[in-house]
């Protein structure tokens, strides 16, 4: 007769091994006394965890999605052991694990698409703590879905042991990208850099050794970016809308125009967002939704005008809002129907505020770079240079005048010594 075997499974907090208030959970495994743990991916806050019923409190925001699947993690490994139970006679803690885990003695090399879900799960905790925005996770997830349209249309596959990605799998995938697909370049290479980030964090976790973009250069190819004249700004500014939606959303632009600010923050922006700086006069300061990097900008004239404008206006007043800012969608469809009441025939989107805050409002102003890079919230000067060529054409012209000017006397003396 089969001796029944004493198996218990239960749900532990380490919190010797806590970390900025959090401590991992792990799974305490008995066998006939022999115990063993297993890891899970969660890290639960301390306050969070309930130590007499071992599960996640309902105080925390997911514990629900939490428990659910502790409960699974259960019902996997009790199941796994009443299988090994039935085919053997005794069933060692060890072997429960290494069964569970799916460990054999081949090691098992780690995927493309799950290097991917681990660098996507990272990004999606840091989103949730803020640090991150959701448009950030989105290019990974598509990122992911291109590689693997790729390696199914180039290979057949749907995914590829890290080990096995080289250096052409790389220049099969821009080749892809730019022809089959036909992307344009800026496009394909933020696809190509969002790749390399995540084989360089596999390459950190030592699921793989070579790094096959160690001979491949991402090159952004910068582009004409479309910015208004001050006449164009003038025009805007000047116009008088019979509608109060376009007005508004010609107030709002022309603040961008002014600030320099992208349309997510200032989306977010408060009635409390203003604040008075070191020198005494009014900023507006925040972090970038975008890469979270510190944008500091004083408020011009035209600037503060807009926001005294909306101080108390309904909107503002009942969501807390510094501007009446619509969503995104229907704040870029506005732009276009105001810009053809304008006479404007640039394409106007949320963008081209903040290009034209760089180049018309302070460069072509005579605003050192320095001090633009500083307030767009850039972490390298170098992506506030491609503003500068934009000015190039504004320099042109001021010494197409000064030409002129120095060319009188010229003209003069020579009609005197004739």
């Amino acid at each position: 007769m089969k001796n029944i075997q004493k198996f218990h499974l239960s749900f532990e907090l380490k919190k010797a091994r806590a970390k900025n208030d959090e401590a991992p959970v792990y799974v305490k495994l008995y066998i006939d006394g022999k115990r063993l743990e297993i890891a899970t991916r969660h890290f639960i806050p301390l306050r969070h965890w309930d130590a007499s019923r071992a599960e996640v409190k309902p105080s925390h925001p997911d514990y629900n999605h939490i428990n659910t699947q502790l409960s699974t993690i259960r019902s996997e490994i009790t199941r796994e052991f009443l299988l090994m139970a039935a085919q053997c006679s005794q069933v060692k803690v060890l072997d429960l694990k290494r069964r569970y885990l799916k460990i054999d003695d081949k090691p098992v090399n780690k995927t493309i698409t799950q290097a991917f879900d681990y660098h996507n799960l990272k990004v999606e905790q840091l989103v949730k703590a803020g640090k991150l925005c959701e448009e950030t996770l989105l290019r990974y997830k598509i990122t992911k879905n291109k590689v693997i349209d790729f390696m199914q249309a180039t290979y057949g596959i749907a995914d590829k042991p890290l080990p096995d990605v080289k250096r052409s799998f790389v220049a099969d995938l821009e080749h892809y990208l730019l022809t089959k697909k036909g992307l344009h370049t800026n496009t394909a290479y933020k696809y190509m850099k969002n790749l390399k980030k995540v084989l360089t964090m596999a390459i950190a976790n030592e699921w793989m050794t070579i790094n096959p973009f160690i001979h491949f250069k991402c090159t952004y190819h910068w582009r004409d970016r479309d910015v208004l004249t001050q006449e164009e700004i003038d025009a805007l500014i000047e116009k008088q809308f019979s509608v109060a939606r376009l007005a508004e959303v010609r107030d709002v632009f022309v603040f961008c125009c002014y600030t320099g600010f992208a349309y997510i923050d200032v989306f977010k922006f408060e009635r409390d967002a203003v604040i008075r700086g070191l020198d005494g006069e009014f900023w507006l300061k925040t972090n970038r939704q975008k890469t979270g990097v510190k944008e500091s900008v004083p408020i011009l004239p035209i600037a503060m005008e807009i926001i005294r404008k909306y101080k108390d206006h309904p909107y503002c007043l009942a969501h807390n809002k510094l501007l009446p800012v619509n969503s995104n969608q229907r704040y870029n469809a506005y732009l276009k129907e105001m810009a053809e009441l304008c006479g404007i025939k640039k394409n106007l989107t949320s963008h081209i505020a903040r290009h034209t805050f760089a180049t018309t409002i302070t460069l072509s102003n005579g605003v050192p770079i320095e001090t633009v890079s500083s307030m767009l919230g850039h972490k390298n000067i170098k992506t506030t240079q491609i503003y500068a060529k934009v000015v190039e054409q504004k320099v042109s012209d001021d010494m197409k005048l000064l030409r002129e000017k120095l060319s009188i006397p010229i003209k003069k003396q020579s009609a005197q010594s004739s």
